[in-house]
């Protein structure tokens, strides 16, 4: 298996969140089609196939974490 790129591009990261989802999208430069791997815990991982590179990660439920690790925190 050929190794995987990760964060090699010297693209800025870019994110998005939709409050109404929770969800945090980040991408690495612009967003575009990629294959996602669900790497669990909420987190999926998106990746250029054909270059081998990481591409963005969608993580699920962002807000609601890191209240929750706020006051786990304090």
């Amino acid at each position: 298996m050929d190794p995987i790129k990760i964060l090699e591009s010297k693209s800025p990261l870019r994110w998005k969140y939709d409050e109404e989802a929770d969800v945090l999208y980040v991408a690495v430069g612009n967003p575009r089609k990629a294959l996602g791997a669900d790497i669990g815990d909420g987190v999926i991982v998106r990746y250029d196939e054909q270059k081998k590179e990481v591409v963005g990660l969608t993580i699920l439920g962002f807000k609601a974490r890191t209240l929750q690790s706020i006051t786990k925190a304090n």
